[in-house]
Protein backbone atom coordinates (compact mmCIF):
# COMPACT_ATOMS: atom_id res chain seq x y z
CA UNK A 1 0.00 0.00 0.00
CA UNK A 2 1.23 3.52 -0.64
CA UNK A 3 0.90 5.73 1.52
CA UNK A 4 0.90 9.95 0.23
CA UNK A 5 4.14 11.88 1.96
CA UNK A 6 3.21 15.17 3.87
CA UNK A 7 6.49 15.92 3.03
CA UNK A 8 7.72 20.14 2.27
CA UNK A 9 10.11 22.03 2.23
CA UNK A 10 10.61 24.60 5.04
CA UNK A 11 8.55 28.02 4.68
CA UNK A 12 11.86 29.98 3.48
CA UNK A 13 12.67 27.46 0.83
CA UNK A 14 8.56 27.29 -0.25
CA UNK A 15 8.25 31.06 -0.74
CA UNK A 16 11.71 31.14 -2.64
CA UNK A 17 10.63 28.31 -4.96
CA UNK A 18 7.39 29.96 -5.37
CA UNK A 19 8.61 32.70 -6.66
CA UNK A 20 11.14 30.80 -8.79
CA UNK A 21 7.69 28.64 -10.36
CA UNK A 22 6.29 32.24 -10.81
CA UNK A 23 9.37 33.27 -12.99
CA UNK A 24 8.95 29.72 -15.05
CA UNK A 25 5.33 28.96 -15.16
CA UNK A 26 4.93 32.35 -16.67
CA UNK A 27 7.75 31.99 -19.28
CA UNK A 28 6.28 28.70 -20.31
CA UNK A 29 2.69 29.46 -21.17
CA UNK A 30 4.97 32.29 -23.21
CA UNK A 31 6.02 29.55 -24.95
CA UNK A 32 3.83 26.70 -25.27
CA UNK A 33 0.20 28.78 -24.34
CA UNK A 34 -2.46 26.93 -22.83
CA UNK A 35 -2.17 23.57 -23.89
CA UNK A 36 -4.79 21.34 -24.81
CA UNK A 37 -5.34 17.91 -24.21
CA UNK A 38 -7.07 14.81 -25.09
CA UNK A 39 -11.13 15.29 -23.13
CA UNK A 40 -11.28 14.45 -20.02
CA UNK A 41 -11.97 10.32 -19.43
CA UNK A 42 -14.28 9.06 -16.89
CA UNK A 43 -12.89 7.80 -13.74
CA UNK A 44 -12.48 3.88 -14.17
CA UNK A 45 -11.44 4.80 -17.91
CA UNK A 46 -8.78 7.22 -16.70
CA UNK A 47 -7.35 4.31 -14.20
CA UNK A 48 -7.27 1.49 -16.81
CA UNK A 49 -5.49 4.23 -18.80
CA UNK A 50 -3.08 5.12 -16.78
CA UNK A 51 -2.34 1.71 -15.69
CA UNK A 52 -1.59 0.86 -19.45
CA UNK A 53 0.60 4.00 -20.04
CA UNK A 54 3.12 2.44 -17.73
CA UNK A 55 6.37 2.23 -19.32
CA UNK A 56 4.96 2.72 -22.64
CA UNK A 57 4.41 5.25 -25.18
CA UNK A 58 1.24 7.50 -25.76
CA UNK A 59 0.13 5.76 -28.95
CA UNK A 60 1.35 2.21 -27.48
CA UNK A 61 -1.08 3.08 -24.80
CA UNK A 62 -4.26 4.26 -26.50
CA UNK A 63 -3.84 1.00 -29.08
CA UNK A 64 -4.26 -1.22 -25.51
CA UNK A 65 -7.29 1.06 -23.92
CA UNK A 66 -9.19 1.46 -27.28
CA UNK A 67 -8.62 -2.52 -27.74
CA UNK A 68 -10.22 -2.90 -24.36
CA UNK A 69 -12.80 -0.94 -25.44
CA UNK A 70 -13.84 -2.33 -28.69
CA UNK A 71 -13.21 -6.33 -27.57
CA UNK A 72 -15.46 -5.89 -24.53
CA UNK A 73 -18.96 -4.28 -23.63
CA UNK A 74 -17.85 -2.60 -20.22
CA UNK A 75 -15.13 -2.32 -17.22
CA UNK A 76 -17.79 -5.08 -15.70
CA UNK A 77 -16.32 -7.57 -18.28
CA UNK A 78 -12.70 -6.82 -18.08
CA UNK A 79 -13.07 -7.33 -14.37
CA UNK A 80 -14.03 -10.53 -15.01
CA UNK A 81 -12.78 -12.21 -18.29
CA UNK A 82 -9.75 -14.67 -17.72
CA UNK A 83 -6.64 -12.80 -17.48
CA UNK A 84 -5.32 -14.03 -20.69
CA UNK A 85 -7.70 -12.21 -22.84
CA UNK A 86 -6.78 -8.94 -21.02
CA UNK A 87 -3.05 -9.79 -21.38
CA UNK A 88 -3.89 -10.63 -25.42
CA UNK A 89 -5.82 -7.63 -25.98
CA UNK A 90 -3.48 -5.02 -23.74
CA UNK A 91 -0.24 -6.30 -25.55
CA UNK A 92 0.43 -3.66 -27.47
CA UNK A 93 1.48 -1.80 -24.31
CA UNK A 94 3.92 -4.27 -22.99
CA UNK A 95 4.16 -5.77 -19.91
CA UNK A 96 0.94 -7.68 -20.62
CA UNK A 97 1.52 -10.04 -17.74
CA UNK A 98 2.21 -7.00 -15.23
CA UNK A 99 -0.27 -5.10 -16.00
CA UNK A 100 -3.56 -7.13 -17.04
CA UNK A 101 -3.95 -8.37 -13.91
CA UNK A 102 -3.38 -4.81 -12.22
CA UNK A 103 -6.06 -3.56 -14.18
CA UNK A 104 -8.37 -6.18 -13.15
CA UNK A 105 -7.15 -5.94 -9.50
CA UNK A 106 -8.12 -2.45 -9.33
CA UNK A 107 -11.44 -2.90 -10.77
CA UNK A 108 -12.17 -5.64 -8.25
CA UNK A 109 -11.34 -3.55 -5.64
CA UNK A 110 -13.19 -0.69 -6.16
CA UNK A 111 -16.39 -3.66 -6.72
CA UNK A 112 -15.73 -4.73 -3.80
CA UNK A 113 -15.52 -1.69 -1.71
CA UNK A 114 -18.21 0.59 -3.24
CA UNK A 115 -20.27 -2.45 -4.31
CA UNK A 116 -20.40 -1.63 -8.37
CA UNK A 117 -17.79 -0.44 -10.76
CA UNK A 118 -18.07 3.20 -9.79
CA UNK A 119 -14.98 6.43 -8.54
CA UNK A 120 -17.82 8.95 -8.73
CA UNK A 121 -17.98 9.25 -5.23
CA UNK A 122 -14.54 10.46 -5.13
CA UNK A 123 -15.95 13.63 -6.08
CA UNK A 124 -17.04 14.20 -2.44
CA UNK A 125 -14.55 13.74 -0.40
CA UNK A 126 -11.90 15.81 1.08
CA UNK A 127 -8.59 15.72 -1.88
CA UNK A 128 -6.64 13.78 0.83
CA UNK A 129 -9.09 11.67 1.60
CA UNK A 130 -9.47 10.57 -1.84
CA UNK A 131 -5.51 10.40 -2.39
CA UNK A 132 -5.51 8.01 0.53
CA UNK A 133 -8.69 5.95 -1.28
CA UNK A 134 -6.91 5.53 -4.64
CA UNK A 135 -3.58 5.30 -3.54
CA UNK A 136 -4.78 2.08 -1.02
CA UNK A 137 -5.20 -0.04 -4.16
CA UNK A 138 -1.71 -2.44 -4.99
CA UNK A 139 0.02 -0.77 -7.36
CA UNK A 140 -1.83 2.62 -7.47
CA UNK A 141 0.96 5.22 -6.33
CA UNK A 142 0.68 8.97 -6.69
CA UNK A 143 0.92 9.69 -9.90
CA UNK A 144 -1.93 7.83 -11.11
CA UNK A 145 -3.64 9.23 -8.22
CA UNK A 146 -3.09 12.50 -9.20
CA UNK A 147 -4.37 11.74 -12.98
CA UNK A 148 -7.33 10.54 -12.33
CA UNK A 149 -8.32 13.28 -9.58
CA UNK A 150 -6.85 16.26 -11.84
CA UNK A 151 -8.24 14.77 -15.22
CA UNK A 152 -11.44 13.63 -14.25
CA UNK A 153 -12.69 15.49 -11.64
CA UNK A 154 -10.65 18.68 -12.05
CA UNK A 155 -9.59 18.08 -8.15
CA UNK A 156 -6.51 19.95 -7.90
CA UNK A 157 -3.59 17.26 -7.48
CA UNK A 158 -0.11 17.64 -9.48
CA UNK A 159 1.00 14.60 -11.51
CA UNK A 160 4.47 13.62 -11.65
CA UNK A 161 5.87 12.04 -14.30
CA UNK A 162 9.30 11.43 -16.02
CA UNK A 163 9.66 14.06 -17.90
CA UNK A 164 8.01 16.23 -15.00
CA UNK A 165 10.08 14.95 -12.70
CA UNK A 166 13.34 16.04 -14.30
CA UNK A 167 12.14 18.81 -15.48
CA UNK A 168 11.66 20.22 -12.49
CA UNK A 169 14.67 18.82 -10.82
CA UNK A 170 17.07 20.45 -13.52
CA UNK A 171 15.30 23.50 -12.94
CA UNK A 172 15.58 23.38 -8.77
CA UNK A 173 11.81 23.33 -7.85
CA UNK A 174 12.63 20.51 -6.38
CA UNK A 175 15.95 19.10 -4.57
CA UNK A 176 18.31 16.87 -7.23
CA UNK A 177 17.64 13.47 -4.87
CA UNK A 178 13.95 14.26 -4.45
CA UNK A 179 12.11 10.80 -5.15
CA UNK A 180 9.11 11.76 -7.81
CA UNK A 181 6.59 10.19 -5.40
CA UNK A 182 7.80 13.22 -2.73
CA UNK A 183 7.91 15.54 -5.56
CA UNK A 184 4.47 15.05 -5.93
CA UNK A 185 3.79 16.70 -2.62
CA UNK A 186 6.47 19.45 -2.65
CA UNK A 187 4.83 20.54 -6.17
CA UNK A 188 1.72 20.74 -5.06
CA UNK A 189 2.81 22.67 -2.25
CA UNK A 190 4.75 25.38 -4.92
CA UNK A 191 2.48 25.67 -7.90
CA UNK A 192 -0.72 27.18 -7.54
CA UNK A 193 -4.13 24.63 -7.17
CA UNK A 194 -5.25 26.67 -10.71
CA UNK A 195 -2.02 26.03 -12.66
CA UNK A 196 -1.83 21.95 -12.34
CA UNK A 197 -3.51 21.67 -15.44
CA UNK A 198 -1.11 23.87 -17.90
CA UNK A 199 1.91 23.88 -15.45
CA UNK A 200 1.67 19.30 -15.82
CA UNK A 201 1.00 19.44 -19.81
CA UNK A 202 3.78 22.41 -20.03
CA UNK A 203 6.12 20.40 -18.43
CA UNK A 204 5.51 17.28 -20.40
CA UNK A 205 5.73 19.18 -23.39
CA UNK A 206 8.97 21.21 -22.72
CA UNK A 207 10.70 17.68 -21.51
CA UNK A 208 9.74 16.39 -24.65
CA UNK A 209 10.69 19.06 -26.96
CA UNK A 210 13.68 20.41 -25.48
CA UNK A 211 14.73 19.64 -21.86
CA UNK A 212 15.27 16.10 -23.33
CA UNK A 213 16.67 13.06 -20.87
CA UNK A 214 20.13 12.13 -22.65
CA UNK A 215 20.63 15.48 -24.50
CA UNK A 216 18.82 18.85 -23.35
CA UNK A 217 18.39 21.06 -26.03
CA UNK A 218 20.09 24.22 -23.72
CA UNK A 219 20.65 26.44 -26.58
CA UNK A 220 16.61 26.62 -27.64
CA UNK A 221 15.38 27.04 -24.27
CA UNK A 222 13.74 29.96 -22.65
CA UNK A 223 14.52 28.86 -19.10
CA UNK A 224 18.57 28.61 -18.73
CA UNK A 225 18.21 32.31 -16.31
CA UNK A 226 16.04 30.29 -14.01
CA UNK A 227 17.92 26.70 -14.48
CA UNK A 228 19.94 25.22 -11.63
CA UNK A 229 21.25 22.29 -14.48
CA UNK A 230 22.55 25.00 -17.46
CA UNK A 231 23.92 27.11 -14.49
CA UNK A 232 25.74 24.20 -12.79
CA UNK A 233 26.76 21.83 -15.68
CA UNK A 234 26.53 23.70 -19.09
CA UNK A 235 27.59 27.21 -17.66
CA UNK A 236 30.24 26.25 -15.30
CA UNK A 237 30.96 22.62 -15.63
CA UNK A 238 33.60 22.88 -13.09
CA UNK A 239 32.21 24.79 -10.66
Amino acid sequence: MTQPSNSVPNPTILAARRAHYRRIGDKLQTLYGYPEWRPALPPVDELVSTILSQNTSDTNRDKAFFALKAKFADWESVRDAPVEKIEETIRPAGLAKQKAPRIQEALLYITEKQGKLSLEFLKDLPVVEAKHWLTSMNGIGPKTTAIILLFAFNIPAFPVDTHVHRVTGRLGLIDEKTSADRAHDELEAIIPANEFYPAHLNFIRHGREICKARKPLCERCPLTSDCRYYQQVVESPHG
